[in-house]
């Protein structure tokens, strides 16, 4: 059989369970599929049951100094795809025909030397507006229209839900409850959740003017704009005909979801501009959230209330991925440590280890 048809055949099988067994994102699909024909091309389509120890060396030699279409890869960019090859040859080397030819010792080679792999972590922790920033950009807005009241919601709703853009942009009225701050993210209404998992997310009331402004949003859609619990709590644009059919403007809103989440980008964008402010993208509002959060727990069980409320089943994801500390910060909460016996005895031992880990990467502990 020709290396290159096969190859493919087995790429395909790979991606096909990458994405219909383990559930992932088309997006990180289309990162894996990027990853392997790199590998591909540095290997001229060999035959992947002849991938070596010493082939993973000069591979990534070939990211560094060539890179793909001659282009050297940035650090970031090559860990990236070294993990994603890292899990093809892995999974690789449990099929039939490749047991015997790709060994585990081999694609450990696959990796990075640890000071780039630190030089990423350090270099790529995540900028988040501020409570301060959040408030000047929605008072920024004069709710004259329509537009003007619905952006307002959109920013101030993004920090105190802590919501993904991809789930705001298909949140229907009907799940909210302003009264109890309780938002039901539950797939089956339409909501778009990272796995289509369902869960309750309740407000967090950092700022009781940006709590009001969602408030009144929704009120405002019910008895004005009589919207129902099915159609959109942030719906998209109205755009009609200007006067002697020259052109188009835009006229308030329409009962219809948006179709994607750029428009939450350009919304951000476009009020971040006029405000004379730095824009930040829709899940920083997020990393925000969490961070505004963290630093209000007291507990162990105020910490696993924070996690489970954005939709997160471990209390390490939320900790790892969006518990990034700065080095003042880390200082701080150290010097507050209860350190008496028993003074954080009810943690498991699963969510001792994933603090002492972060504890450990966030304080620059080897």
């Amino acid at each position: 059989m020709n290396a290159r048809f096969k190859n493919e055949k087995v790429k395909r099988s790979y991606l096909k369970s990458m994405r219909e067994a383990r559930g992932y994102a088309p997006a990180t699909i289309v990162a894996i599929e990027r990853a392997i024909s790199r590998w591909e091309e540095f290997s001229e389509n060999e035959d992947y049951g002849r991938f070596t120890a010493k082939k993973a060396v000069a591979f990534k030699k070939y990211l560094e100094e060539a890179g793909t279409g001659g282009k050297p890869l940035s650090a970031n960019s090559r860990y990236h795809c070294l993990h994603h090859l890292k899990q093809f040859f892995g999974w690789l080397s449990t099929q039939p025909g490749y047991r015997s030819k790709i060994s585990a010792d081999a694609i450990s080679y696959l990796t990075l030397d640890r000071k780039t792999v630190r030089s990423i972590s350090s270099s790529s922790q995540p900028k988040w507006p501020t409570l301060e920033y959040v408030k000047a950009l929605v008072v920024s807005i004069d709710p004259v229209t329509e537009l003007d009241r619905r952006d307002r919601a959109l920013i101030a709703f993004l920090l105190l839900s802590g919501m993904r853009d991809k789930a705001v942009a298909t949140l229907p009225l009907g799940c909210f409850d302003p009264e109890t701050l309780e938002v039901q993210q539950r797939p089956t209404a339409g909501v778009d959740t990272k796995f289509g998992k369902s869960f309750k997310t309740v407000l967090l009331p950092f700022d009781e003017i940006l709590l009001e402004v969602v408030k009144d949003w929704c009120h405002y859609l019910r008895t004005e704009r009589l919207f129902s619990d099915s159609d959109p709590m942030f719906p998209q644009t109205k755009v009609k005909q200007a006067e002697h059919n020259l052109s188009f403007e835009r006229a308030g809103v329409e009962p219809s979801f948006w179709g994607g989440t750029g428009s939450i980008r350009d919304i951000l964008k476009l009020r971040a501009h006029r405000a004379g402010l730095a824009y930040y993208y829709p899940h920083s509002f997020r990393h925000a959230h969490v961070h505004l959060a963290m630093r209000s727990a007291r507990s162990a069980e105020e910490i696993r209330a924070i996690s489970q409320n954005i939709g997160h089943e471990n209390i390490g994801t939320t900790l790892i991925t969006y518990g990034k500390l700065d080095e003042y910060r880390v200082g701080e909460v150290v010097r507050r440590l209860d350190l008496r016996p028993g003074g954080s005895d009810d943690l498991t031992e699963s969510e001792r280890q994933a603090i002492e880990k972060l504890l450990r990467r966030r304080g620059g502990i080897a």
